[in-house]
């Protein structure tokens, strides 16, 4: 960007503002500002002009001094939301967000505000959406929330159960149901996040024939695939692929006998070696299978289970699963938040557990526990009852926890950007966990 020195000047809501070109310059090309520069950052417009604006000129000087220093201060008199929305009109979101929030970091996480749900318990999942906001499956509804955590027109699904919410983009959200018998209904749909309006559903075709089947987990791709765990009425049993873009059935993955996919409880997609993790956990089977799978080849290229394994042993209590490309291994999680690891790399596939996170010395929780475990930017996630523990370096010592005791145990959460979000099984309460930026020198 080259200097300016000339002065602009503007009327926004009655109120003149003078600035540079310079400050101007720091929104970028992609706000309001950006068009008053040519492509070697030269003020177009004539300098004399005054630039009237029909905003609110208190949220304009607050956006123009984040722009002149870097730093965001927002009066006690100015609603937050208020200011949000003037951001948006000037292109300037991300300045906000990056002003009031630093790169996340699971161990400087604060509680930044909890939402109630509208009905209590039932809560299914969580997920953060592309431009941070979320969405919560609660029974056979959606709720769907905004960057500024204002809901969205709820999706109702007609009494069917929802498995599983997927964000497409910030428009779209893909949503996973159960099948309801005697109706020929089921499966899964893309619906607007703005409106939930259904825009098309996703068919299993079975011996070219449309079948009805229930919809499980899901798993995106980077090149525009949508997976999911699919469970007919013949044997329709698998993991189904579609196009994201065309709403068809492109690929499916019959689960081989003896094994367990179509109810699978996880779906991770591996960028790295185009496989498919796919894991189907206590308690939802006796037992428990993790395998990826490789659709190129129609293979299974790397298997565990518990088949077989004493009914004592610790592997009978698996709850989660994680692939760590980088690691080359696989994370799970038993019921006491004990972690396991398995080397991908070798095909006996057997659990090395660590007992250093243990927190119930070998009691069951008083109420039910969800254990879940994600992965974001090195540092590995897990819930417990009501806290999230967080594990960092390449032993994954435990830094740091994430609590509050509101709402009953954490049933699932969900890292996006810069927020975590935290749900709540009793009283359908989600956290937005965030990190504060760093201190100013």
């Amino acid at each position: 960007m080259g200097i300016q020195k000339d002065t602009v000047r503007f009327n926004v809501g009655g109120r003149i503002f003078e600035t540079t070109a310079t400050t101007l310059a720091n929104a970028g090309r992609n706000s309001i500002f950006g068009a008053m520069f040519d492509e070697n950052w030269a003020l177009q417009t004539d300098i004399s002009d005054e630039h009237f604006i029909d905003r609110n000129p208190d949220c304009f000087a607050i956006l123009l001094d984040l722009l002149r220093t870097g730093e965001l201060y927002v009066p006690a008199n100015i609603p937050e939301k208020l200011l949000y929305r003037e951001a948006l009109f000037y292109g300037l979101l991300d300045h906000v967000r990056s002003a009031k929030w630093g790169q996340f970091d699971g161990n400087r996480l604060r509680l930044s505000r909890s939402i109630t749900g509208q009905a209590p318990g039932d809560g299914t999942a969580i997920r953060a959406g592309p431009d941070g906001g979320c969405c919560v499956a609660h029974g056979s509804m959606v709720h769907v929330y905004d960057w500024m955590l204002d809901e969205h027109a709820p999706i109702t699904l007609d009494y069917q159960r929802v498995n599983d919410v997927g964000w497409i983009d910030s428009q779209n959200i893909v949503i996973s149901v159960c099948e309801r018998l005697g109706r020929g209904d089921g499966g899964m749909g893309l619906f607007s996040s703005s409106t939930g309006e259904l825009r098309y559903k996703f068919q299993v075709n079975h011996e070219n024939q449309v079948k009805s089947f229930t919809a499980g987990s899901l798993s995106f791709s980077s090149d525009y695939k949508i997976f999911s765990s699919c469970k007919g009425r013949s044997n329709e049993y698998g993991i189904g692929v579609w196009d994201q873009v065309t709403g068809k059935q492109i690929d499916f993955f019959y689960e081989p006998l003896g094994w367990s996919l179509g109810e699978a409880d996880k779906l991770q997609w591996l960028h790295g070696s185009n496989c498919l993790l796919v894991a189907t956990l206590f308690p939802r089977k006796d037992n428990c299978y993790i395998s990826l799978l490789d659709f190129r080849d129609k293979k299974m290229v790397w298997s565990w289970s518990d088949v077989g394994a004493p009914i004592t042993g610790d592997e009978k209590r698996v709850r989660d699963a994680i692939a760590m490309e980088e690691n080359s291994s696989i994370c799970v999680v038993n019921e006491y938040e004990d972690l396991g690891f398995m080397d991908l790399r070798s095909s006996a596939g057997s659990i090395r557990w660590s007992s250093r996170s243990r927190l119930m010395k070998g009691k069951m929780p008083d109420e039910p526990c969800y254990p879940k475990l994600a992965l974001h930017e090195g540092q590995l996630f897990s819930s417990m009852n009501d806290c999230i523990s967080v594990f960092c370096g390449s032993d994954w010592v435990l830094t740091s926890r994430l609590r509050r005791s509101y709402g009953g145990s954490i049933c699932d959460f969900s890292i996006g950007g810069d927020r975590l979000f935290a749900l709540h099984s009793e009283e359908n309460v989600f956290d937005i966990w965030e990190t504060p930026p760093p201190p100013i020198i």
